[in-house]
């Protein structure tokens, strides 16, 4: 995900934000907040709101106030208060918006405990930073090592310094409470820094990891879903969908986030909808639910001796029925009210171009077609041959150029006699020795090779 600046370049690879991922426009970042408030001007008289929202590793947003009124701007890498030295960050909201998150989130902007800014950043801050941060994975690995070695029953899945190196947290999953007080003694030895170790849960360790989703995209609650709302099995039944979890579940192990998007659509629909299991009475015998479709409101309903047997009736023929089953009226049959659906036929939505839409056009036999082009090309003379191999047939044959003994095997060969009969024909002498009885039995043939 990016803004319009990031786009692709002419050779189809990513070009990278112009703005170094700050833009403050869409979705560069984990959890941007559009400021759609950044091109207006203040009122004449107000001053600026004096908190800025600072984002640090991965997900982890704070605010903090700008006591000293530094110009601050969106991407901006500025050195905010810790609670033992000082921590590095970016801007990425400032102005009135950043009240309406404080709101959202219950932090109070009155109060004196806000933490501070103390400035922006300098290129020693910055490097000191990098290099803690080039750290990271190296620790992570070597934490991990030591956490098995000592038997936990833990995932260590992040590790993120401070600004200015002196401390590392550690955010870690585990099922029960776990005793990491040798963990600690022995990875502060090992690392020579002071730990923080931070329990989160299943749905945190994916917000901060990211990852990819079974629809394609990127998880929404490492890009835009701020809070995570509890998603029970009762939402996937109100939308009619397969209990499996290995469908329903997320990258996170739990439920997917996105069951309770659709979930408010579905529960205003049913709620004059008729039971899944609603059950109508009929002169000709009882009758039982076994499909419903919400969206075209209808219901398909069949009698218990003729299971196979489906008649669709309309949510409002349902509801009449149910009436008339419970005023004792006598209903005929589903017959009476049943839908004829008519089958429409499949229509092609797109356009065959090269004419190879056939599943069996490759299983023709090819054998027949080749064998006769094997025989087109025997019957050939040797001028249609060369015309075949890209000899120009356009060139005037010469009539009294006399041909060249040897030349086609077919003007060489001797002429049947009187009678019809074809001549003997005779091999040609080969410059190795005779093999058998191929041997002179003539004394002609020795004369002859003597002149």
């Amino acid at each position: 995900m990016g803004c319009s600046s990031c786009a692709t370049g002419a050779d189809g690879q990513p070009r990278g934000c112009k703005s170094n991922g700050t833009c403050g426009t869409d979705s560069c970042n984990k959890l941007t907040v559009f400021d759609w408030l950044s091109n207006m001007s203040l009122p004449a008289g107000e001053a600026p709101f004096d908190c800025v929202e600072v984002r640090f590793k991965n997900s982890r947003k704070e605010y903090f106030r700008n006591a000293e009124g530094f110009p601050l701007q969106i991407g901006d890498l500025v050195a905010s208060q810790a609670a033992s030295g000082h921590d590095l960050g970016m801007v990425t909201l400032t102005g009135l918006l950043v009240k309406v998150q404080m709101k959202k989130k219950k932090v109070s902007f009155t109060g004196d405990d806000l933490p501070k800014i103390y400035r922006k950043a300098t290129e020693k801050d910055i490097a000191i930073w990098q290099r803690c941060r080039d750290r990271e994975e190296e620790i992570k690995k070597r934490s991990r090592e030591i956490a098995i070695s000592l038997n936990l029953q833990m995932k260590l899945s992040d590790v993120e310094f401070q600004g200015d190196g002196s401390k590392a947290t550690f955010y870690y999953t585990a099922e029960d409470r776990v005793d990491f007080r040798q963990l600690i003694k022995d990875m502060a030895k090992a690392f020579g820094i002071r730990i923080e170790m931070r329990q989160i849960g299943y749905r945190q360790e994916a917000q901060r990891l990211g990852g990819i989703g079974s629809c394609g995209r990127e998880l929404c609650c490492s890009t835009w879903l701020t809070d995570f709302r509890s998603v029970g099995t009762a939402a996937a039944r109100y939308q009619q969908l397969s209990l499996n979890p290995q469908k329903l579940a997320g990258q996170c192990g739990k439920l997917k986030c996105c069951l309770n998007f659709e979930l408010d659509v579905y529960v205003d629909a049913l709620k004059d909808f008729p039971s899944a299991d609603t059950k109508l009475f009929t002169e000709k015998g009882l009758a039982f639910c076994q499909k419903v479709d919400i969206f075209k409101e209808k219901l398909w309903f069949t009698y218990r001796d003729e299971p196979n047997n489906w008649h669709t009736l309309s949510k409002d023929q349902v509801n009449e029925i149910l009436a008339k089953n419970k005023a004792k009226e006598p209903v005929p049959s589903l017959e009476a009210y049943a839908i004829e659906e008519e089958q429409v036929a499949a229509e092609v939505v797109f356009e065959n171009v090269v004419g190879q839409d056939s599943l069996t056009r490759f299983d023709a036999p090819k054998g027949r077609r080749n064998k006769n082009n094997k025989n087109r090309n025997k019957n050939k003379g040797p001028r249609d041959k060369a015309a075949v191999h890209g000899g120009d047939n356009n060139k005037p044959r010469q009539a009294n150029k006399p041909r060249s003994v040897g030349k086609s095997p077919r003007d060489n060969a001797p002429k049947s006699d009187a009678n019809g009969a074809p001549p003997n024909k005779k091999r040609p002498q080969r410059n190795n020795k005779p093999k058998g009885n191929n041997k002179p039995n003539n004394e002609n043939q020795q004369d002859t090779s003597k002149q």
